[in-house]
């Protein structure tokens, strides 16, 4: 059993003061993600031998024992899923993630936008209330949405949502031809006079991205808001953007993302909406015996809190983090105390793994 240290994003849109409390030291500024993994980008690190190494290493030094013969077997020599705390404070980019068939033809045609061969389904959990858009409403409600600004350039994106084509109003506003500042103006004075919390959202957006037309992704997606304990599953083609909340994460082990807007990083419009599904939504997942179970074999999410059932087999490897309380991870060599941030990993050669203690922890581990 390995206490782990693990990796902080400092992106522009985090929070400065989520994972710093709940870690019990102050930030330097905003703190965006905790990365809890072996994924090549951030992994977590640990000691073995007196020498300081890090998880993805230490998997590829003893595979078999530090996966297990089944996840070995099915993944391959890696760790398949990567947990984060993820803290937003101001709303992350617009986009969308590949299926595995996309992702391993990406990666092997050398398409920057694919820096790993795998999907990156995710799964959300949130610890505090948590919000976020995620998949097309239905066309004909947008575009009575967009059509109520009274916006006389996006005419177009009205006539193609009138057609039932989602993502040819997703391109219209992503290739806008004319300046984007003035429509983007347009919009704001306009929504401004519409008090309703999707236009209020438009505006919110506006403000950060004042030249970015897809501000107006609130009046085309869903709005869902999570309950702490309430969680949410975004699998491939399902255009997303968090707006703010602090929850635990939850994906396979890969970072491939591409972006349609909100964001000063790249934008592949082709790409973007060649993956994109305008059917595919968000899928509301509840615990089954404080476990949430996605439709992918990487990982399931597990939330023990006291009272629950923290005795889980051995034979897979396991990282656990402490949210909440002292919460004690013992196998039959080892036992540690967790304090809030705190995270172990726990390998598949060290047998049956027992969690518990007056806190709050979250387990992450393969879906076999």
């Amino acid at each position: 059993m390995d206490l782990l240290t693990n990796p902080i994003k400092d992106y522009p849109w985090g929070s400065r003061t989520a994972i710093a409390e709940l870690t019990g030291r102050p930030a330097s500024g905003p703190e965006a993600e905790m990365w809890l993994g072996a994924h090549p980008a951030a992994p977590s690190r640990l000691t073995r031998d007196g020498a300081e190494t890090t998880l993805a290493d230490a998997v590829a030094a003893d595979p078999a024992g530090t996966l297990g013969a089944a996840v070995a077997g099915r993944f391959g020599e890696r760790l398949p899923y990567l947990m984060k705390l993820i803290a937003v404070d101001a709303p992350l980019s617009l986009q969308v993630h590949p299926d595995a068939g996309q992702a391993a033809d990406g990666h092997a045609r050398g398409d920057a936008n694919y820096t790993d061969p795998w999907h990156k389904p995710e799964l959300i959990c949130a610890l505090t209330p948590f919000t976020g858009l995620a998949g097309f409403r239905p066309p004909e409600q947008s575009a009575m949405l967009v059509e109520r600004l009274h916006v006389d350039a996006l005419r177009p994106v009205v006539a193609a949502l009138r057609g039932g084509d989602v993502l040819g109003a997703l391109r219209v506003l992503l290739e806008w031809q004319g300046s984007r500042r003035e429509l983007v103006e347009s919009v704001v004075w306009a929504a401004s006079a519409v008090h309703t919390p999707d236009y209020a959202l438009v505006v919110r957006l506006a403000r950060r991205y004042p030249e970015d037309p897809a501000v107006l992704a609130p009046l085309l997606m869903h709005r869902h808001t999570l309950a702490p304990g309430e969680a949410l599953f975004l699998g491939a083609g399902v255009l997303h953007c968090y707006l703010d909340g602090f929850g635990v994460e939850i994906m396979a082990c890969s970072d491939n993302v591409l972006r349609a807007g909100l964001t000063g990083k790249r934008i592949d419009v082709e790409e973007l909406l060649r993956i994109t599904d305008a059917a595919a939504q968000p899928l509301q997942v509840e615990p089954v015996g404080g476990a949430y179970v996605p439709p992918v074999p990487e990982f399931l999410l597990r939330r023990i809190a006291p009272g629950a059932n923290g005795a889980l087999p051995g034979g897979l490897p396991r990282i656990v983090v402490c949210t909440e309380g002292v919460v004690n991870v013992g196998t039959a060599d080892a036992e540690v105390k967790l304090r809030p941030g705190e995270s172990v990993f726990t390998a598949a050669s060290e047998g049956p793994v027992e969690i518990g203690g007056d806190g709050v922890a979250f387990c992450a581990e393969p879906h076999l």
